[in-house]
C-alpha cells in the first residue's frame, strides 16, 4: 500500500509578521497531530476510539480521504493543527484543532480556523460543520465569531460533543 502522505512536501499557505506559518501536511509532522491533540483531548475528555483511529492514521483517515491537515509552525516548532476531514461533496468537517497550551492565547486557533476555511473555499466546499462542547466556551465563541452558526445534533460523532456548527463558505 502506497502511503499517501508519502512524498508530500509541506506547503506555506500563510505567514505573519510574528514569525508563525500555516503549512500542509508533511509526514513529519504526523507526531505533532497526535502529540497536539491527545494533550487537550486528556485535558478535558477522553481519547474515544475514533479518536484514535484518526490520530493513529491521519494519512488513510484524512488525506486519502480528500482532507488535509494545516499547522502551525513557529520556527522549528509546530504550536498548533487543524484538520479538514472531507464529508461529502462540497463539505468538509473542521476537526481535531489543537494549540500547545504553552501558546495559547496568542491567536494561533483563530489563524487556523481562518486558513482551514480559506482552504475549503478554494477546495469548492459550500460549507464547513464542526462538533464541539458548549464547556470550551473560548473555542465556540471563537467559531460564532468567524461566521459559524448552530445546527441542531442528531449525529453527534463524539460522547464529548454537544454542539454541532457550520459556516456556510
Amino acid at each position: 500500500m502506497i502511503d499517501p502522505g508519502e512524498g508530500r512536501a509541506s506547503r506555506l499557505l500563510r505567514g505573519f509578521e510574528d514569525g508563525l506559518r500555516i503549512i500542509t501536511f508533511d509526514a513529519a509532522h504526523r507526531d505533532a497531530f497526535r502529540r497536539l491533540n491527545v494533550a487537550w483531548l486528556t485535558k478535558y475528555f477522553t481519547v474515544e476510539p475514533i479518536d484514535e483511529r484518526v490520530l493513529g492514521n491521519p494519512e488513510a483517515e484524512i488525506l486519502a480521504r480528500g482532507g488535509e491537515i494545516l499547522f502551525a509552525q513557529l520556527g522549528a516548532e509546530i504550536v498548533g493543527t487543524v484538520a479538514l476531514k472531507m464529508e461529502a461533496e462540497g463539505e468538509f468537517e473542521l476537526t481535531k484543532m489543537a494549540v500547545d497550551e504553552g501558546h495559547q492565547g496568542r491567536g494561533y486557533g483563530r489563524r487556523l480556523l481562518e486558513a482551514a476555511c480559506e482552504l475549503a473555499r478554494k477546495r469548492g466546499a459550500r460549507r464547513v460543520i464542526l462538533y464541539s462542547q458548549r464547556s470550551l466556551q473560548p473555542a465556540v465563541a471563537m467559531y460564532f465569531k468567524h461566521g459559524f452558526v448552530e445546527l441542531p445534533l442528531h449525529d453527534a460523532r463524539y460522547a464529548r460533543c454537544d454542539i454541532k456548527m457550520q459556516r456556510v463558505l
